[in-house]
């Protein structure tokens, strides 16, 4: 097997980068240098050659510390102002009845996340510098474009976000809002990786205020617990399809496949720690449902029998009014978990744009960079809190559409997202033995058809809001149908493709059976013996430069479905501008 492995000379301090060795072919093994060297994070640092190797148990540990950060953050930055609202909204009006959707999105978050580990640490480039290097500009530009309105979009909500909760402690929008604009900028634009992650650790840590939020308002175990099994409160109509919608689209969101990977190569974590990022993940896995959870308790036993069940209006409401009927200290706790959910989400929302941005015009993109050294990474992300800053001061009416539209919007993108992300993952010349397996693009094809369905039910919802249950069962039952065939179909497809590699093979050999070869293929390995040469391959294996690889050549079935994925993208995301636009001017 043709393997390519990126070797780099040592590192300076985190707020220097080495310069990466470029391969025998002369093409750079990194777009940008900074992304090459030790990791240093907030809890320790590994030097670039280091391995698990012989270490002690205590050493072990200590390296996974150090390599815990992107998994968590983006995790944690999933629950912004906007998933609070909409877990408050959840436990508000319906109680604990909708904790079953959180269950079922954790294989999603694991799923989705984990092919970006790989992707990321394997490949030594960001999500969008991928795209457009295996599909081109057109298809490059299609993914990210929607992306950075829409990221613009989210940040004005995280200043929303921060406003309300600054406003529960007296403070006006003047001020808030450009204070949190500056303290976000100041963070990272310190030229340290390392000081960059430990202030957003420190922010993390304040999510522990969770516990005795949830603790006070004296939840019932019972209740609680009824909610894992999945029920519709009401009936499956379209008020409760959107905010189960939305419950998905706030905890898998299209931002965070680019924030993780490009964070994991700007953290520098290369394929022999996805062991330990995948850790990571699951930390962060733990930590945002925990939160998700508390935050939903919060509203729908800390209004119980008020007349606010049933009632939902914003975030900023529900902390005033755990204030009236629990006493200051529960709607401080509320105020302060929205404050700190805000600062997080803008902050990672920021950086996968401007992350994106670095990919996209082959800039220097790094926290490991200072201002003068990388300007463009900086002014990028400078403009863009700016920017969502100063529309966070338009009318209530317009911000609250303003919100409307950024649900909508990511709901439109999530499945355009995840099929890029899965036909990544199964690109050999990219990922060569981290390709995915045949389970995990069962799993992964389940999710991105669920998306999918999720995405058009959103869409449909929102323009046509009247839509009865018996409409929306069918909906999905044909959607689910279509999924299966469509299944089966590629089933055949990727089978037939194995018997052609098979008789190619067999000629290889000397004109055997094709079937004859397959089992020589399996008896001359054992399973262990397979396993073993499959992990040495994985740690030497690193994607080769990308301007070296062919592009990937569309079948005609293919290109059909992207080519129907983006007419439907392009429709819905200009119905969403119009309806926006219309309901500002109405």
């Amino acid at each position: 097997m043709a393997m390519a492995f990126f070797s780099n000379g040592g590192s300076r301090r985190d707020n220097t980068a080495t310069v990466a060795v470029a391969p025998a072919n002369g093409a750079p093994a990194a777009l940008d240098s900074a992304h090459v060297g030790d990791i240093v994070g907030a809890l320790g640092t590994i030097k670039q050659h280091d391995t698990a190797e012989g270490r002690s148990r205590w050493q072990r540990f200590r390296m996974l510390l150090a390599v815990i950060g992107p998994g968590l953050i983006v995790m944690v930055g999933d629950n912004d102002a906007g998933g609070v609202a909409t877990y408050a909204q959840a436990g508000q009006n319906y109680g604990m009845a909708l904790i079953w959707t959180l269950a079922l999105l954790i294989p999603v978050l694991y799923v989705n996340q984990e092919m970006v580990v790989r992707l990321g640490a394997v490949a030594g480039v960001g999500h969008a510098r991928l795209i457009f290097a295996r599909f081109g500009k057109f298809w490059g530009a299609f993914s990210v474009g929607d992306l950075f309105i829409v990221n613009a979009l989210t940040i004005v909500t995280e200043f929303i976000g921060v406003s309300m909760a600054l406003n529960y402690f007296g403070l006006p929008k003047a001020i808030s809002v450009p204070l949190a604009a500056v303290l976000l900028f100041a963070v990272v634009a310190g030229g340290s990786f390392r000081r960059w992650e430990r202030f957003l650790f420190a922010l993390i840590a304040i999510n522990i205020v969770m516990f005795p939020l949830a603790f006070m308002v004296h939840p019932s175990v019972s209740e609680t617990a009824k909610g894992v099994v999945p029920s519709f409160p009401g009936g499956l109509n379209s008020t409760l399809l959107l905010l189960i919608v939305a419950i998905v689209g706030t905890t898998v969101a299209p931002w965070q496949l680019f924030f993780q990977q490009s964070n994991i190569v700007d953290k520098r974590i290369t394929p022999r720690w996805i062991k330990y990022e995948r850790i990571d993940l699951w930390v962060g896995i733990v930590v945002v449902m925990m939160g998700a959870v508390a935050i939903m308790a919060a509203a729908a036993f800390g209004l119980a029998g008020t007349d606010a069940i049933g009632n939902f209006t914003d975030a900023g409401a529900v902390a005033q009014a755990l204030h009236d009927h629990k006493g200051q200290t529960v709607g401080a706790l509320f105020a302060i978990l929205l404050l700190d959910a805000s600062l997080i989400g803008a902050n990672a929302v920021g950086l996968a744009t401007t992350y994106t941005l670095g990919d996209t015009l082959g800039r220097r993109h790094s926290l490991h960079w200072k201002i003068s050294e990388a300007p463009v990474f900086y002014a990028g992300y400078a403009l863009l809190l700016a920017v969502a800053a100063a529309v966070s001061f338009s009318p209530d009416n317009v911000l609250g559409l303003l919100t409307q539209g950024v649900q909508a919007l990511a709901g439109v993108l999530l499945p355009s997202a995840t099929v890029f992300l899965v036909l990544l993952c199964n690109d050999k010349a990219v990922l060569g033995p981290w390709v995915n397996t045949t389970r995990q693009n069962i799993v992964a094809g389940i999710i991105v058809w669920s998306l999918v369905l999720l995405s058009l039910a959103l869409t449909a919802a929102t323009f046509f809001p009247d839509l009865s249950t018996a409409t929306l069962e069918i909906g999905f039952g044909v959607g689910a149908l279509i999924g299966l065939l469509g299944g089966g179909v590629i089933a055949l497809a990727k089978n037939r493709a194995d018997r052609r590699d098979a008789e190619r093979t067999a000629k290889e050999l000397g004109n055997l059976d094709p079937d004859q070869v397959e089992e020589l293929e399996d008896v001359r390995l054992s399973r262990a013996e397979r396993k073993a040469i499959l992990e040495a391959d994985r740690d030497a294996w690193r994607t080769p430069a990308l301007d070296t690889l062919t592009r990937p050549a569309f079948s005609s079935l293919r290109m059909a479905g992207m080519i129907a994925l983006r007419g439907y993208l392009a429709v819905a995301v200009v119905l969403v501008a119009v309806k926006v636009v219309q309901s500002i001017a109405g």
